[in-house]
């Protein structure tokens, strides 16, 4: 770690701590491409109400839109807690280089947070997951991947 991530880091920390005396979750995302800040975001679950709108998904969305473009090689993205799930996803497909935290799952379940359950859920088989999960085939259902396939619209993400 150097002197910018532990800056970055701060203001990710900075940004959650913010977001709880307005009102909001305590977690906030900085997102900074050649040691410059892109975008930055907190929590705002409650307040718009999203259950999407985690900060490092917010900070995504911004730095997409002030980019120009889905695919965020090349950034890292600093955020207060280690990302859930759902924001550990969005970081891979945007394709982001790296990813730094301060706080983990853990400490996100003492404040009782629900990470640390949602990954240990995540990796254990579709049939023994708290979410119900059943696949249904249905006529046509896989021809729109052949269909995307070719297309000439065709774009990999």
């Amino acid at each position: 770690m150097n002197d910018a991530d532990i800056r970055f880091l701060s203001r990710a920390v900075a940004l959650a701590r913010e977001n709880v005396v307005s009102g909001g979750g305590p977690f906030g995302a900085v997102i900074t491409r050649n040691g410059q800040i892109v975008a930055e975001a907190a929590n705002q679950v409650v307040g718009i109400p999203d259950p999407t709108a985690h900060a490092e998904v917010q900070a995504i969305r911004l730095a997409a839109a002030r980019l120009g473009t889905f695919d965020l090689t090349g950034c890292t993205i600093y955020a207060s807690c280690e990302p859930c799930p759902m924001c550990l996803g969005a970081i891979y497909w945007s394709r982001i280089s790296r990813a730094v935290y301060a706080s983990d799952r853990h400490d996100a379940a003492r404040a009782g947070f629900r990470d640390a359950e949602l990954y240990r859920d995540m990796i254990r088989d579709p049939d023994n997951r708290i979410l119900v999960c059943e696949r249904i085939r249905v006529p046509d259902s896989g021809l729109e991947f052949d269909d995307w396939a070719n297309s000439g619209i065709r774009i990999d993400y």
